[in-house]
């Protein structure tokens, strides 16, 4: 089994409205967002192309989040609603016959990230 990730940033505004300190307040973020296709080589010898993925992924997510106020999009948007969002907008579009999205990696700061799967191996 291969795990094929890539990786992307975007910059966006939110505020936590469930949750009570610093974070209630907007502010923004330069998000880390990376993403990991898991499978075995088709005949080309790829699991995927970068190319597809990254296509996929902009298209389906990250250029939906970039220089937005997420609020707008994901209610509550913590770093965990924010990676699972991200999964079960691009699930499908990944999806071929020997590999599937594996998991979303989100960076809110660069110490601070979530990982979100779905199942596990």
């Amino acid at each position: 089994m291969y795990f094929v990730t890539k990786e992307f940033t975007f910059d966006a505004a939110h505020n936590l409205v469930n949750y009570h300190g610093k974070c209630e307040k907007l502010h923004g973020h330069t998000y880390r967002v990376q993403i990991t296709v898991s499978g075995e080589v088709d005949d080309e010898d790829m699991v995927i192309d970068f190319l597809e993925l990254k296509e996929i992924a902009r298209r389906e997510a990250i250029d939906l989040l970039d220089h937005s106020y997420l609020n707008d999009i994901i209610p509550q948007p913590s770093a965990e609603n924010i990676a699972r969002w991200i999964f079960k907008r691009i699930e499908e579009s990944l999806k071929g016959p020997s590999r599937e999205l594996y998991e979303i990696a989100v960076w809110e700061t660069p110490t601070s990230f979530v990982r979100y799967r779905e199942k596990t191996l």
